[in-house]
């Protein structure tokens, strides 16, 4: 029972370091190694048995990124990126792509002008993800978007993927992450965070609803939430995450469950490099 005590107290202390920087090894190199396993021939990414897509892929390039994956894996990723950006894309995917591309050294200049011109409408979340892509490209963050999603802020403080809908915890991190990001302060950033923290469960884990059980990603969303705000997870949550890596370097998407690897590896690289979008 010690051995095991001092076995998990050591790949928190491996998370926890690699979260602040100083070294990328251990579970983040891991995790690299299994995101680069799972990058197709033709540079994108594809769970296994599945073929490429340009939503996994993005997704795959910010971990690949964040992971320190080589210079011709991200230029196989970018490849793709590029020759599948297809103009009937949602903007929440839209800005989702841009961000990758900008994460692997490109300027999606068709991308981001659309996002330029995006306006607030029903969903929140492709607000939050163009004010992401947008500071990733340096460029100020749209007042109009910013004042969408501070106005999408609930009473309970967190936010949804669609306005008037109930908060979670994956929406709720990444709209404090663009608030951030556009250099939002004060009470909405107080007050999303005490929301983000109510989805905390007793294991250190974060749910994706309240009720729910802690998952991989949220857990990751809640990490990096937190880096943006100035804030340290807690060592229960670094814990939590530990016990969902397993041996190929991949997470679980619960304790329970392990499914979608490449999508959950990747949204869990960036908390483990200690990294919240945008990627400066």
């Amino acid at each position: 029972m010690i051995a095991r005590g001092l076995a998990v107290l050591g790949l928190c202390m491996a998370l926890a370091t690699a979260a602040h920087g100083s070294v990328r090894a251990g579970p983040l190199a891991d995790a690299g190694a299994f995101l680069a396993a799972a990058q197709q021939q033709d540079g994108g990414f594809a769970e296994a048995g599945g073929t490429s897509d340009e939503s996994l892929t993005a997704w795959g390039t910010l971990g690949l990124v964040a992971s320190g994956g080589s210079t011709d894996a991200r230029s196989r990723a970018l490849s793709y990126l590029r020759s599948h950006e297809e103009p009937g894309m949602s903007d929440t995917d839209a800005a989702l792509v841009a961000l990758a591309r900008l994460a692997a050294g490109d300027r999606p200049d068709t991308l981001l002008a659309r996002l330029r011109s995006l306006k607030p409408g029903p969903l929140v979340n492709a607000e939050i993800w163009a004010i992401l892509a947008l500071r990733g490209a340096g460029e100020p963050a749209p007042r109009t978007l910013v004042r969408a999603v501070l106005a999408a802020q609930s009473r309970s403080g967190g936010w949804s993927w669609l306005r008037g809908g109930k908060p979670d915890s994956n929406d709720t991190a990444a709209a404090l992450e663009a608030l951030r990001a556009a250099r939002v302060g004060g009470a909405p950033i107080v007050r999303g965070l005490r929301a983000l923290r109510a989805f905390r469960n007793r294991d250190g884990g974060y749910a994706l609803t309240k009720g729910r059980d802690s998952d991989a990603q949220s857990t990751a969303w809640a990490i990096q939430a937190m880096f943006a705000c100035g804030k340290r997870p807690g060592a229960s949550t670094w814990r939590f995450l530990a016990r969902l890596r397993k041996a190929d370097g991949s997470y679980r998407y619960t304790l329970r469950y392990a499914t979608t690897p490449v999508w959950v590896t990747a949204q869990v690289a960036p908390a483990l490099a200690g990294r919240q979008y945008p990627f400066a």
